[in-house]
């Protein structure tokens, strides 16, 4: 089933009184950013000077608490190590009616705040999209490994997903109260975006992409590792991919093992239409199991599939119990 996070009554009454202003939350998670995060506060308090800006600092050793509370920031600690850890804990803590998340190193522009809650604000997006790779990402970027994994990423969750999605990575994002009251983290570190978007997309939430401009970090500050968070990200996707598209993945699997069964077994069947006799039996024997774990893998997925479908009716009423609260 999925996760579904109750409300106290009183805050549900009080989130749905409309003579209310809408609340905005600006969320930072930090490690080690005490060079840059008072600027990062004091940029989003003057473009968005109503939300209240929450700064999470995830064991942080240079003095990121302190530099954030005195730029007026509300801070509060996550032990866990991890990106995905955070974004867990500020999601189950902190109520509002729209959540923007953002970095503490300065890469992305506080100035696009307002248009990033607007279409959360005064329409019915879900999910905004801080855009980077339309914009300035490739030419600000200078780590060519980094680029070659954000256009390798697109294109895999474009085309499993059969969207036109343009940044599946960036950390600039805005939500609705809905998507993110009803959005299980799973991932513990940077492949927590990634997580996000195929979320969105598999529960048919509205996304909406905004074009921003992006400044890299200074050389040397960036504390992804190409390699083994770029393994990470591929890891989550074939691991969604597989959980939330089993028809498909596993139906794939399925013609791939029957392709090479009947591909072994033609021969085996020419020789015997010849001779009368089969004198390949490993051969025949490998085609045979190969057929069966191919038959295996296809009712795999038709059973998983009808067992996703139930799970997304059941996702479908809980936003409405949601929304009706």
């Amino acid at each position: 089933m999925p996760y579904f996070c109750p409300r106290k009554p009183a805050i549900r009454r009080e989130m749905n009184d409309p003579t209310r202003p809408k609340r905005i939350a600006v969320l930072i998670p930090c490690y080690n950013e005490a060079q840059t995060i008072g600027k990062v506060v004091s940029d989003f308090k003057a473009v968005l000077p109503e939300a209240v800006i929450y700064v999470y600092d995830n064991n942080s050793t240079d003095g990121t608490s302190q530099r954030a509370i005195e730029a007026g920031a509300v801070v509060r600690q996550e032990s866990r190590q991890g990106k995905g850890n955070v974004v867990r804990r500020m999601f189950r803590e902190i109520d509002a009616d729209c959540y923007l998340m953002a970095d503490g190193d300065g890469t992305y522009p506080a100035q696009a705040a307002a248009e990033m809650v607007k279409p959360v604000l005064e329409s019915d997006a879900d999910m905004v999209i801080g855009d980077r790779l339309s914009t300035t990402y490739f030419t600000e970027n200078k780590r060519p490994l980094h680029n070659a994994g954000n256009k390798l990423v697109r294109s895999l969750i474009n085309r499993l997903w059969n969207v036109d999605i343009h940044d599946i990575m960036t950390g600039y994002r805005a939500f609705s109260r809905k998507f993110v009251k009803l959005f299980p983290v799973m991932s513990e570190g940077f492949e927590i975006e990634t997580e996000m978007t195929i979320h969105a997309l598999d529960k048919r939430f509205n996304i909406v992409e905004q074009p921003i401009e992006y400044s890299d970090r200074k050389e040397g500050t960036s504390k992804l590792n190409t390699v083994k968070d770029g393994f990470k990200i591929l890891k989550i996707i074939f691991s969604l991919f597989k959980n939330h598209r089993p028809m498909l993945f596993f139906g794939t699997l399925a013609a791939v093992l029957l392709a090479v069964a009947i591909g072994l077994f033609i021969p085996v069947l020419t020789e015997y239409l010849k001779i009368g006799l089969v004198p390949r039996f490993p051969t025949l024997i490998t085609s045979g199991f190969l057929a069966l774990a191919g038959l295996l893998s296809f009712f795999t997925g038709l059973c998983l599939d009808v067992i996703i479908s139930h799970n997304r009716k059941a996702f479908e009423l809980q936003l409405i119990a949601f929304e009706n609260e």
